[in-house]
């Protein structure tokens, strides 16, 4: 390929009368069009090649804001679910501790309930005890007093 430096260096030789030889200097601008049009082919894909890199730089950093925000929304979204989802535990800790809270006072009620039922049947034997203790007394006493007469 030609260099710039090779351009300005090329020498054509003088004819004496006419200045440089135009068989050179047309066979040096023939090698000079067809290497200067390789370049320019060569310049004006690379140029494409280059557009087309900075629009896919572009796509891919469009994809990866997108990602990015995706990923900012999954992990809000995540921490939502989280805090709802302890809501919930919390609240169904409350539920359970308020069921068993009403339980253990359902139970504390009903064992209230039978000490005094027992208390109660042991009034009602005592009672019993004294009356018949009563009885056995008095049939006692009247058997003395048949036995006496």
């Amino acid at each position: 390929m030609i260099t710039p430096l090779d351009i300005e260096n090329k020498k054509f030789a003088k004819q004496m009368m006419n200045g440089y030889n135009v068989e050179e200097v047309d066979e040096f601008l023939d090698e000079l069009t067809v290497e200067y049009a390789k370049a320019y082919k060569e310049s004006t894909e690379l140029r494409t090649k280059v557009e087309d890199l900075n629009n896919e730089l572009i796509r891919y950093k469009s994809i990866e804001s997108t990602l990015q925000s995706t990923l900012v929304m999954a992990q809000k979204t995540a921490d939502e679910v989280k805090e709802i989802a302890k809501q919930q535990a919390d609240q169904i800790i409350k539920n359970a501790e308020a069921d068993s809270q009403k339980q253990l006072d359902a139970i504390d009620a009903e064992v209230a309930l039978k000490k005094k039922e027992l208390d109660d049947v042991q009034k009602q034997f005592d009672i019993y005890k004294a009356k018949m203790e009563s009885l056995l007394i008095s049939q006692l006493e009247l058997i003395k007093e048949i036995n006496k007469e």
